[in-house]
C-alpha cells in the first residue's frame, strides 16, 4: 500500500503542475486590468507600470508564469492585490470556516444519505422507499440559492430561532450546513439504494440466506459492506465538491470562508488569491481521492491496491 500511496504522490506533481498552467492562463484572460485596479483610477501610467512589476505582470506569458512558478515552489503565492497582505495569511483566515461547514454538511448529509438509502434498498418497492426516493429527487431539484433564501425566511426572519450568517457558534452553523448538504444527502440516497439493490441480488447474499444467515447480518455484513465501495468513491467526490464548490451558500449566508473569498477576488482581479485558491481545491480533491482508493482497502480487505 505505501507504494502504491508513494506512485499516487508522484502523479499528484504533474496533476498540479497542469492545473497551475491552465488556471495562470484563465484569470489572465479576465477582462481588464488588474494593475490599474490596484494603483487607483488616479494612478499615472508609472504609478501602473511599477504595481504591474510588483504582480509579476511584465514581459511574456511565458516569463510571467516563469516568475509565478518559482514563487510557488517556495511557498510563496504573492501578496493580495486588494488587501495587501500575504495570500497564505488570507486563505489562512478563511479556511477554517470553510473547513468546518464542509465536514459538518458532508458528516450529516452522509449519515442520512447512508440510512435512507439502506432503508429504500431494503423496503424496495413498498411506501417506505417511495417517500424516501421523493425526498432524494426533492433533494436534488432545489437549487441552493433558493433553498437557503427559504431556510432563512422561515427560521430567522418568521420564527427568529437561527442567525442569517456569520460563525459565531454552532447555531450559525445550521442552516448553511443543511442548505450544503441537502443535495449530498439526496445523491448519497439514490446512490446507495441503487448499489444495495444490485448488491442484494447477488449469488452471495442468496446463499447467506439460504444458509439461515439472519436477515440484519445479510445486510450489514453481505450487502451493505460490498455496496459501499462505490458508495466511498461518491462520498469521496461529493466531499471534494463541497471543499471547493460552497461558493452560492457562502455568498446566501455572507459566510467568511474560501467560497466567498474567491467571489470577491474574481470581483477585483485578485490574480494571486485566484490562483492560490483553485490550486489550493485541486489539491485538496486529488489528496481525496487517494485517501478514497485507500479506504477501499479499509472496507473490503479483499481488494488490494496496486
Amino acid at each position: 500500500m505505501l507504494a502504491f500511496i508513494l506512485r499516487r504522490l508522484a502523479g499528484t506533481v504533474l496533476v498540479l503542475l497542469t492545473v497551475s498552467v491552465f488556471v495562470f492562463g484563465f484569470v489572465r484572460l479576465l477582462p481588464g486590468d488588474p494593475a490599474r485596479l490596484v494603483a487607483g483610477p488616479d494612478a499615472t501610467a508609472e504609478d501602473v507600470a511599477a504595481v504591474r512589476a510588483e504582480m509579476g505582470l511584465e514581459g511574456s506569458i511565458w516569463r510571467q508564469y516563469a516568475h509565478y512558478l518559482s514563487q510557488t515552489l517556495r511557498g510563496d503565492f504573492g501578496r493580495s492585490a486588494k488587501t495587501r497582505q500575504p495570500v497564505v495569511a488570507e486563505i489562512g483566515a478563511r479556511f477554517m470556516p470553510t473547513l468546518w461547514l464542509t465536514l459538518i454538511a458532508m458528516g450529516w448529509s452522509t449519515l442520512f444519505g447512508l440510512a435512507v438509502g439502506v432503508l429504500s434498498g431494503v423496503k424496495r418497492g413498498r411506501w417506505q422507499d417511495q417517500t424516501a426516493m421523493v425526498l432524494a429527487v426533492s433533494g436534488v431539484s432545489f437549487p441552493s440559492f433558493w433553498l437557503g433564501l427559504l431556510l432563512i425566511d422561515l427560521f430567522s426572519v418568521r420564527l427568529g430561532w437561527l442567525p442569517t450568517g456569520g460563525d459565531e457558534s454552532w447555531r450559525s452553523f445550521v442552516l448553511p450546513s443543511i442548505t450544503l448538504g441537502a443535495g449530498v444527502a439526496a445523491v448519497l440516497a439514490r446512490f446507495t439504494r441503487s448499489a444495495f439493490v444490485d448488491v442484494a441480488a447477488e449469488d452471495y447474499v442468496r446463499t447467506a440466506r439460504a444458509k439461515g444467515v439472519p436477515e440484519r447480518g445479510v445486510i450489514w455484513k453481505h450487502a451493505l459492506r460490498n455496496a459501499l465501495i462505490p458508495v466511498v468513491t461518491m462520498i469521496g467526490l461529493e466531499f471534494g465538491f463541497l471543499l471547493g464548490g460552497s461558493i452560492v451558500v457562502e455568498t446566501v449566508f455572507a459566510w467568511p470562508g474560501l467560497g466567498r473569498l474567491l467571489i470577491d477576488s474574481v470581483s477585483f482581479r485578485d490574480y494571486p488569491v485566484i490562483q492560490a485558491e483553485i490550486l489550493l481545491f485541486s489539491t485538496e480533491f486529488v489528496l481525496i481521492n487517494l485517501v478514497v482508493d485507500v479506504l477501499y482497502a479499509v472496507v473490503n480487505p479483499e481488494i488490494r491496491l496496486r
